[in-house]
């Protein structure tokens, strides 16, 4: 699997991914990632995500998990999503869709496809973003998450604190 823009109208297929896609979901990160939070919380702040959410040390565990989806189209990597834990919350630790298929309804997917990998007991869905990021916030709010906490950034920008959302958990 590739990364690039979508090279066909087919709509994406989400499947788990395999150790061999770790390649191909660092380099969708180091794709968007970077131009996405630059503007929003400095080229510094965007590398240091890159180099922490994106590394292989830190996607191989999610993958052993069956923790990480990805969503391609003709083999090419065009969104990823990663479930994760904080004590006993279910978090969404990535949900990311390459630009050109924003509002095709791949995020709402790739949301559905996590909630689907929760455990039956599980009563929420969690996600936690900074909140200079508006886009992420009025996506999770459209599909029903509501701000449980802010958590200030130590180094005292808003623009860093990680607002932290939640959902019931919708199945089926």
């Amino acid at each position: 699997m590739t990364e690039e823009t979508a090279p066909s109208d087919a709509a994406p297929a989400i499947r788990t991914a395999r150790p061999e896609d770790v390649a191909a979901v660092r380099a969708f990160g180091e794709a968007h990632v970077r131009p996405h939070y630059a503007p929003l919380l400095g080229t510094e702040a965007a590398d240091a995500q890159v180099r922490a959410w994106w590394s292989e040390e830190y996607l191989a565990p999610a993958v052993d998990a069956g923790n990480l989806l990805v969503a391609e189209v003709d083999g090419v990597c065009v969104g990823v999503a990663q479930l994760g834990r904080a004590g006993d919350a279910h978090v969404v630790y990535k949900l990311y869709v390459a630009p050109g298929l924003r509002g095709s309804g791949l995020g709402p997917r790739l949301l559905d496809a996590l909630t689907q990998r929760l455990p039956a007991d599980a009563d929420a869905l969690h996600v936690e973003h900074v909140a200079a990021n508006t886009r992420a916030a009025a996506f999770y709010e459209r599909e029903g998450f509501t701000v449980l906490r802010v958590d200030a950034d130590p180094s005292g920008d808003g623009a860093r604190d990680v607002v932290w959302r939640a959902r019931p958990v919708r199945r089926g």
